[in-house]
């Protein structure tokens, strides 16, 4: 706890050095001074608390303290009670917590499933939400959830910390920029999906809630491999790897495109197998952009992005950032102060990489913007548009033909592929 306390003491000294405190309000201000005495610090609320559940709430108690926890899996959140010293209250369904008064953010980490649902009743209640990528199960959902955001006004800051990384900062604006002149392509690598099965059915365990679980999902018998980690290796719950690193990847290489794609070409085979993964396998997708950018996205190579320009082409994934733009900003660097990304944009923070550091300052840009009430880094809009992208992939490959997209209605030019974009939900558990 004391390496917390640190952290956010020297990252607030900072900040008032580079001068920002003016513009923000007197609570903040005597927050960068000194931690928070406890009355004043926010009361997190966290659902889902499997690995990454626990890592995004362990970053949040830099800035409150985690009051109430909830989560279908009692070994789950008992472990998870254990590991905070603010002791919070324990819930198994997560709609008797999000009604607590004193929970004033709420952080999610479950599967994909879950995601829009939980954030739309989280914002209904009056909270601020952290929400882990990808942003939705399916493209309509995601439109219901950016119309909640807009009428309730709460904060809402999508888990895709690659945008707080500052190699993939750093590689957005130098295309940006125009350091590697009018962009021509991006290529993206994803990595493979995974195989596997048949599975075993089983009787769920006594402290696991399959049918909550399941939620919005067909009500099908009790597989492990359905759950937990390996739920992305299934349609119903996810969108494999286009949905999991995707919600990364693209989200960076649109944030450089600075554009949504009206043309999709997807290509894929499928697992012919009951009781198994069915997640689509050796896939190849194809996205047009109007400003004559083409986009492909594969399951092989070196993960990572790479941008071809007129100019030069920069190379960017979780371990590197290569090319000779990058080697020329040695002598030639970025104005980076006259160059801001998104509303709230706070260059003074120090630089980190890697996903446990980079979500420091993702975490805290989020706060900043409760503070501030301001629209943050990895916002409801600019995460729709980038898992919108992947699910026209999916859906694409599904279908095994081209489709084109028009990003002002948010529709395809084929009936097929428009159904594709929602899905049945089970009785009880609509996302309304």
């Amino acid at each position: 706890m004391k390496t917390r306390v640190c952290d956010r003491r020297e990252f607030m000294e900072a900040a008032l050095l580079a001068g920002v405190g003016a513009a923000i309000p007197a609570r903040m201000a005597t927050a960068q001074e000194k931690p928070r005495h406890r009355v004043e610090r926010a009361g997190i609320g966290a659902i889902g608390m499997r690995y990454q559940g626990s890592v995004i709430a362990e970053k949040a108690e830099l800035y409150g303290d985690v009051v109430a926890i909830a989560d279908v899996d009692k070994n789950v959140r008992e472990q998870a009670r254990a590991a905070f010293g603010s002791t919070p209250r324990i819930f198994e369904d997560y709609r008797q917590m999000i009604e607590r008064p004193d929970v004033d953010v709420i952080t999610i980490g479950t599967p994909d499933h879950w995601h829009v649902k939980m954030a739309i009743d989280a914002c209904r209640a009056g909270k601020d939400v952290y929400l882990e990528k990808p942003l939705s199960l399916t493209v309509d959902e995601g439109k219901l959830l950016c119309q909640v955001v807009q009428e309730t006004g709460r904060v809402l800051q999508v888990g895709s910390w690659q945008r707080s990384d500052h190699r993939f900062r750093l590689a957005t604006e130098l295309v940006r920029q125009g350091r590697i002149g009018k962009l021509q392509r991006v290529d993206v690598v994803l990595g493979k999906n995974q195989l596997g099965g048949p599975f075993a059915r089983r009787q769920p365990p006594n402290s696991f809630n399959w049918n909550l679980w399941q939620g919005q999902t067909p009500d099908v018998p009790y597989i492990e491999e359905r759950s937990h980690y390996t739920f992305r290796w299934w349609l119903e719950y996810s969108g494999g790897q286009m949905t999991d690193w995707g919600a990364h990847h693209l989200d960076i290489a649109q944030w450089a495109i600075g554009e949504a794609p009206i043309q999709v070409a997807g290509q894929a085979s499928y697992p012919d197998m009951v009781d198994g993964y069915n997640v689509p396998v050796d896939f190849q997708v194809t996205y047009q952009y109007p400003n004559d950018v083409v986009m492909a996205v594969s399951d092989h190579g070196r993960n990572g992005i790479l941008f071809t320009g007129e100019k030069g082409r920069i190379f960017v994934n979780r371990g590197s950032i290569s090319g000779a733009p990058v080697d020329a900003l040695k002598v030639d660097p970025l104005p980076r102060e006259e160059f801001v990304l998104y509303e709230a944009d706070n260059l003074s923070r120090p630089e980190r990489a890697g996903k446990l550091d980079a979500i420091i300052n993702h975490m805290g840009n989020f706060f900043d913007c409760i503070e501030i009430r301001k629209t943050p880094l990895s916002d409801v809009v600019s995460q729709h548009q980038s898992v919108s992208t992947c699910h026209m992939a999916n859906i694409s490959m599904a279908l095994g033909r081209r489709l084109a997209w028009n990003g002002e209605t948010e529709q395809f030019d084929d009936a097929e592929a428009n159904r594709l974009m929602s899905r049945p939900q089970r009785h009880g558990f609509e996302v309304v």
